[in-house]
Order: structure tokens, then C-alpha cells, then sequence
């Protein structure tokens, strides 16, 4: 990161966030209050926003959404470095082979977004919105990006942000999160074991490939529908297409 910043960037920002994350909008006052920021301030960057399309107003209930301009920005920032087009065959074969479902993510500042997700055939399962965020601490795909860090800035990260207690499972120590990590750095996969939800588990891995961003791949399922594979099993199976993600990756890129 560089060390020049643009304020009303950094709000402009903040500001979609907080709009992206409630299904029916939020209006001035709403996002003023959050983001502690002036209403002026909000409506500003709010009115620009909403002129480049990024936002739209509701004219009766005064909310904002997100606009369709981002939905194309979304798809050619997708677009662009081809990684879901090669990711998908691999997290196909994962499902099929486990019948729990497959994401795939991004890092994105202290969250993972998730851009593209094969669900399991179950009718109960577990799944998550393409474009939603998940804590960078939470679960197995914390574990692996963090793997790939150094130490130093892992130290920022468990400093700055609270190991939270999700379950009964969940390591709440930064002492025993640091040996998890390191674990997952030796093994090249992650393990969740009812940490973030209970009754259910999850491995990731890394995609070591010419990517603009970390990226990582994981399979979340429940205990009871994993019990036929051993948790190893299933780190390895996750590193495995991780691994032919990044060779298919270098391939179109020779």
C-alpha cells in the first residue's frame, strides 16, 4: 500500500459496504450514523455515487442500493485474471466427490469474498452469496491465507482483530491460532472441525498461481454428511485442486 490516501475515496467505499450489507438499502441518516460521518458528508459522496451509477435511489423510501454499474465492474474484475473459469471444473469434481459445496475466494483487506460457489446436491447445506465476505480469522480459509503471510504480519492481524468465540470449538488463543497456522503453512491445507459452525467442517487451500490476489478454495460440509473421509483426506483432496487450478492457471497464461 502506498502511502498517499484519498479520504472521500476511503468513505465513498465504506459507505457501499455498509449499503451492500442490508437487503433493503439505508438512507442518509442510517449510513451518517454508522460510518460517523456528517449527513452532508454521506449525501455528497451518496449523490456522486448515484450519478455514476453505483447507487440508486428508492424516490419514495429515500434508501440507496447498489447500482448495476457495479454489477459490471464485478463481472470484468472477474473477468480479468480468469480464475473462475479455471477454478470451476476442480470445485465441480470436489462436490461431486464429497457432496458438500465449494467456494471460492479472494482476499479483500481483513475478509475473504467469496466469487464463485459450486453447492452441494444436498437439500440441506450449507451456502453463501457470490460477493458475500467472510472474516479473515474465521474458519479454515482465515487459517490458509494467513499461512501465507509473515509472521510480522500475522502479529498485526491477531492484534488488530479479536479471535472471536463462534463456537465451543472455535481457538480463541492467539498462541494456539498461530500453531493452527503454522500447521496449515507445513501441510498446505487448513482444517476447520466445528470451529466456526457447529456441526460442520471445512479444508482450504491456496491457489499458487499468477493471480493478482491470494485466492483460495474450500469445502465446507456437515460432520455427518464428511464422516465416510477423514478430515487429512479431505485437506489433501482441497490442496489437489488447488494445485490444478494454479497448473491450469500457468497454462492458459504460456
Amino acid at each position: 500500500m502506498n502511502g498517499y490516501q484519498a479520504p472521500v475515496v476511503t468513505k465513498a467505499f465504506r459507505l457501499l459496504e455498509v449499503i451492500s450489507r442490508r437487503q433493503e438499502g439505508a438512507g442518509i441518516s442510517e449510513i451518517a450514523r454508522i460510518l460517523n460521518i456528517s449527513k452532508g458528508t454521506v449525501y455528497g459522496i451518496a449523490a456522486a455515487l448515484e450519478d455514476a451509477g453505483a447507487l440508486v435511489r428508492d424516490p419514495v423510501t429515500k434508501r440507496y442500493s447498489l447500482g448495476f454499474s457495479l454489477v459490471e465492474l464485478g463481472r470484468r474484475a472477474r473477468k480479468g485474471f480468469d480464475l473462475n473459469s479455471a477454478a470451476r471444473p476442480h470445485m465441480q469434481k470436489l462436490m461431486e466427490r464429497f457432496n458438500a459445496s465449494v467456494f471460492l475466494g479472494v482476499l479483500n483487506g481483513n475478509h475473504v469474498t467469496i466469487i464463485d460457489v459450486v453447492e452441494s446436491e444436498h437439500e440441506l447445506k450449507i451456502t453463501s452469496p457470490v460477493g458475500s465476505t467472510v472474516s479473515l480469522l474465521a474458519g479454515a480459509v482465515g487459517k490458509v491465507f494467513l499461512s501465507a503471510m509473515e509472521d510480522r504480519k500475522i502479529s498485526e492481524i491477531l492484534v488488530g482483530e479479536r479471535l472471536s468465540a463462534y463456537t465451543a470449538h472455535s481457538i480463541i488463543e492467539p498462541a494456539e491460532y498461530r500453531k493452527a497456522v503454522e500447521a496449515a503453512r507445513i501441510s498446505g491445507y487448513a482444517l476447520d472441525d466445528e470451529e466456526y459452525i457447529l456441526g460442520v467442517r471445512a479444508a482450504a487451500a491456496l491457489i499458487e498461481g499468477p493471480l493478482p490476489v491470494p485466492a483460495a478454495i474450500w469445502v465446507v460440509g456437515f460432520k455427518t454428511d464428511l464422516a465416510g473421509s477423514t478430515m487429512e483426506i479431505l485437506g489433501a483432496a482441497v490442496k489437489a485442486a488447488a494445485g490444478a487450478i494454479a497448473e491450469d492457471l500457468r497454462a492458459r497464461r504460456a
